[in-house]
């Protein structure tokens, strides 16, 4: 199993080069061959690589060598064509075996996260990669990692950070400005949520230390803010709702009011903090906080609408009330979610990773009301709004039990959908 992981990684990390080398986009290869971009992202992570006819049709697009992808050349084709494929899925499961089954294993969800990893470690700055970019390059190339995250390209996210962390680092000890400082408080703060959505706490804490850091350095309100939702969200995740609310709660009475005055960057990143506020109080079972931080964010959004996918603080009453439906799973208020979702699911969200969140939660609700078939359909919904963010440990967990309450096995489907991720009851 962990030799055909490896295996589908190296072919993975030969198409990336190959396509790199070309100087393309995914989306543009993906183009070529008449897929979508998650189907080349995909193979980049190693993973549907035991698919003999996808590999030739990728390697005929970016020139790479068959017998570098561990296909038969066509000068040793057999004769008959259907002895050929026979062959060939043989030599292909000789490469490959147990592949299926590593394409969701929770050790690797996201390619590049060690280095991202090696990155947030301490001691000296890792190299950057080459040149001085400008502080208008930095901030370009910020705003895109931000937007991969909220595509849910949590892959592409995996390798582009880690370059992005030296080269912020290596401009921050030269310049020593407080735009650099406040640009890294971002990278670590994406850097946290990406670690949290993968389940991987440890690495996300030192990625929260380095943010609050550079925050606090920066002196800017809307960053501190930021680092502090990201701080909450840890602190919520392993357990300490009391302390994230404690937190938010006396952030927020320090940024609070005049809000006609503020800017909409101030008001979308206070509103965000807010909403982290619900979340960790939700989970601790606080009620009252949960109502009160939801009453909040809601005066915020009156004044401010960031809601697309090119803004990274997307706050807008949309988002609002898309924490107001979590807020009730949480509670066990299934009902109270699911009419509060309703409206939503007609709206347009146009934030891929919002979307997925609001139908991830529908299924959760109908899976409280044991309504299984309407939860597998609306984790159907959200894997078609991010194909990565349904792979993510909590939603497999969730798919898990659901199949395991199938006892009957009256939901084939959903059964075979449990296996696609690799969590079969």
């Amino acid at each position: 199993m962990i030799e055909a992981h490896d295996q589908g990684r190296r072919l993975g990390d030969l198409i990336r080069g190959a396509r790199v080398l070309q100087k393309r986009s995914q989306a543009n290869v993906a183009a070529a061959l008449g897929y979508h971009q998650s189907k080349v992202s995909r193979l980049e992570n190693g993973r549907g690589t035991e698919d003999a006819r996808l590999l030739r049709a990728v390697a005929a697009e970016l020139d790479i060598p068959l017998c570098r992808l561990g296909l038969l050349p066509t000068s040793h084709r057999p004769a008959d064509r259907d002895a050929h494929h026979e062959a060939e899925d043989m030599h292909r499961r000789t490469f490959l075996a147990g592949s299926i089954a590593s394409v969701t294993a929770p050790s690797a969800p996201v390619a590049g996260r060690p280095d991202l990893v090696r990155a947030l470690l301490p001691g000296p700055s890792p190299d950057p990669t080459g040149g001085e970019p400008s502080a208008q390059e930095l901030n370009k190339r910020v705003s895109a990692v931000r937007r991969l995250f909220c595509t849910c390209d949590y892959a592409e996210l995996g390798y582009a950070l880690p370059p992005l962390i030296a080269d912020l680092r290596a401009a921050a000890s030269s310049w020593e400005t407080d735009t650099v400082t406040g640009l890294l408080a971002t990278v670590y703060q994406t850097s946290a949520s990406l670690l949290l959505k993968l389940g991987d706490s440890g690495s996300a804490w030192m990625a929260v230390g380095r943010a609050m850091a550079e925050a606090e350095r920066s002196g800017d309100p809307v960053v501190l803010a930021s680092s502090v939702r990201v701080h909450a969200h840890a602190l919520a995740r392993e357990k300490h709702p009391n302390q994230a609310v404690a937190l938010v709660r006396h952030t927020a009475d320090q940024l609070s009011g005049s809000y006609d005055r503020r800017t909409p960057e101030y008001l979308a990143a206070l509103g965000l903090m807010l909403l982290r506020g619900v979340t960790a109080a939700s989970s601790g079972g606080d009620r009252a906080a949960t109502h009160d931080f939801l009453n909040e964010a809601n005066d915020i959004a009156r004044y401010v609408a960031l809601d697309h996918a090119d803004v990274w603080a997307n706050f807008s009453p949309t988002n609002v009330a898309l924490h107001a439906v979590s807020a009730a799973v949480v509670l066990g208020d299934a009902g109270l979610a699911l009419e509060t979702a309703r409206p939503l699911m007609r709206r347009r969200i146009p934030v891929p990773e919002r979307r997925a969140a609001l139908w991830i939660e529908a299924a959760r609700a109908y899976s409280q009301q044991g309504r299984l078939a309407d939860g597998y359909r609306a984790l159907r919904v959200a894997g078609s709004c991010a194909a990565q963010d349904i792979r993510r440990p909590a939603v497999r967990k969730l798919v898990a039990d659901m199949a395991a309450r199938d006892h009957r096995r009256t939901l084939p489907e959903l059964h075979h959908f449990s296996r696609q991720l690799g969590v079969p009851a």
